[in-house]
């Protein structure tokens, strides 16, 4: 995304409320919670609960909302950490927008790891802004054995779009993460098993020698026995050998 300057106008408005602001005043944390307070709308707030989203501290913004305030402000690590440190649902949503990977320390990853408390805030973090910072893979395989939900879901999630995103990882390096998806499967927690799930799906769809890699992780992970592994076993298989997933990689060699 490219960045802006923090002066920028304001998003448009996706609320009845009314509210003003300086168009050339500077974006601070204080001026992005009132433009929040004004764009609250407990319609959507009420749809959260539906998406499994349990966050006390929401007002209540849909993502294309808060993807246009990202837009205005640009990147901006600092502001990031101030909207993180409010602790609400939407600023957390922003400062994964707007934070800069550039500058995403493997301590700024833990700090921010344990405030992880909805599916939505964490894939936003991983797919934005961790997917691109230095330490990725290595918090991916630390979250990995977490016993705290989302704390775990973002090992998984990282990969997931790790799969696509890093075009300079090698396939040993995917191939090495299979083995810990084979490890894991036995979780039954649902944002955990569907993250493992779609990160063994996603190293699948990356090369054919990952699909293949993939489809024999799978099969092992059926053979374990349990109600997850047999899930995300049969969910994964299904895709990875359909002829639409095998004719993409194929073409992708030809």
């Amino acid at each position: 995304m490219k960045a802006r300057s923090r002066s920028s106008s304001t998003p448009a408005k996706h609320s009845s409320k009314q509210h003003s602001l300086n168009a050339t005043e500077a974006w601070t944390k204080s001026r992005v919670l009132q433009e929040f307070e004004a764009l609250a709308d407990p319609k959507v707030r009420a749809k959260l609960a539906y998406f499994g989203i349990d966050a006390p501290k929401a007002h209540g913004i849909s993502a294309p909302v808060l993807h246009k305030f990202a837009r205005h402000i640009g990147k901006d690590q600092q502001l990031a950490e101030e909207l993180w440190d409010s602790e609400i649902h939407e600023a957390r949503i922003l400062a994964a927008l707007i934070g800069e990977p550039g500058k995403i320390t493997p301590a700024q990853m833990e700090r921010w790891v344990k405030g992880f408390d909805s599916w939505d805030v964490v894939d936003t973090a991983c797919c934005y802004l961790y997917a691109e910072a230095k330490p990725a893979w290595k918090k991916a395989i630390e979250w990995s054995r977490r016993k705290k939900e989302f704390e775990k879901r973002a090992s998984f999630a990282l990969v997931a779009y790790l799969s696509y995103k890093d075009k300079l990882a090698t396939d040993a390096r995917f191939v090495q993460f299979l083995r810990v998806i084979e490890r894991e499967a036995w979780d039954e927690r649902n944002f955990v098993r569907k993250a493992v799930n779609w990160a063994l799906r996603n190293i699948g769809k990356r090369n054919i020698r990952l699909n293949k890699e993939a489809i024999r992780a799978a099969e092992r992970i059926r053979e374990q026995g349990s109600r997850a592994a047999r899930w995300i076993a049969a969910d994964a298989l299904r895709e990875l050998k359909s002829e639409a997933v095998q004719a993409r990689l194929r073409r992708k060699v030809a």
